[in-house]
């Protein structure tokens, strides 16, 4: 066993509200006025967070629990007025609470794929990577699941937030396919269909539904979906450097 797969059986990863919380009340406070632009005192700054911590409790709870506006004031105590002073609509609360999650990227995966990874360290480094995409997923399963099920549903918004959100990923893909090009362009084909596939295994692999239909125990299992996608990752990467290399 790796030592990468090692530690992934060692440390099984949780959906942690809490630090979501952290990380929504410190975006919350970059920002000065309600939609009517009234100035935001101490009392407005805390009602906004109050509405983002009541979302982010929502969003952790079963998914069975419904997640709406009125939901979000019920949970927040607040009457629907109070809450459209501060989102004109549930896309935007969304966005809200993303806007933090997304920020996380940078540490819990992105930066992994900024160091160059060498060919005999292929396999190893592709597998760590699907394992730290996957975990940030299972972090923050259901806000994602909710916003690429909106986005699916053609809500631009929430399309422009996931096509934006994905094309960093994209473009480090693609370098790291090409170092020899700094735009990555004669990689990007293959970087975002590859992207496309790495997203589409976490999406079913944290969504219970779907691997309870495919018959399997994905919180049990994580390596049932992340070892073969790996493989793929690997066989692309290391198939693309090559044709690459040949001009």
């Amino acid at each position: 066993m790796t030592a990468a797969r090692k530690a992934r059986n060692e440390e099984p990863i949780e959906n942690d509200s809490q630090s979501l919380v952290s990380i929504v009340k410190t975006a919350g406070s970059a920002v000065s006025h309600n939609l009517n632009g009234q100035k935001l005192g101490r009392k407005g700054r805390d009602t906004r967070e109050r509405i983002l911590a009541a979302t982010v409790e929502l969003l952790a709870g079963p998914d069975d629990e419904a997640i709406s506006m009125s939901a979000v004031a019920r949970k927040a105590s607040l009457g629907m007025t109070s809450l459209y002073n501060y989102f004109t609509d549930f896309t935007e609360l969304l966005l809200a609470v993303l806007e933090p999650v997304i920020a996380e990227s940078e540490d819990a995966f992105m930066g992994m794929l900024r160091e160059h990874w060498p060919d005999e360290e292929l396999g190893e480094r592709c597998y760590t990577f699907m394992c730290a995409y996957h975990d940030f997923w299972l972090r923050n399963s259901r806000l994602l699941h909710l916003r690429n099920s909106m986005a699916d549903n053609r809500d631009e918004r929430m399309l422009f937030h996931r096509v934006r959100s994905t094309q960093p990923i994209i473009g480090l893909f693609a370098a790291q396919i090409d170092a020899t090009d700094q735009s990555g362009q004669r990689a990007m084909g293959m970087a975002t269909v590859l992207m496309t596939g790495i997203e589409r295994t976490v999406t079913v692999a944290t969504d219970w539904h779907l691997t309870d239909l495919f018959g399997t125990d994905q919180r049990h299992e994580p390596d049932h979906y992340l070892l073969p996608e790996a493989r793929l990752m690997e066989l692309a990467i290391r198939d693309t450097r090559a044709r690459v290399a040949q001009g």
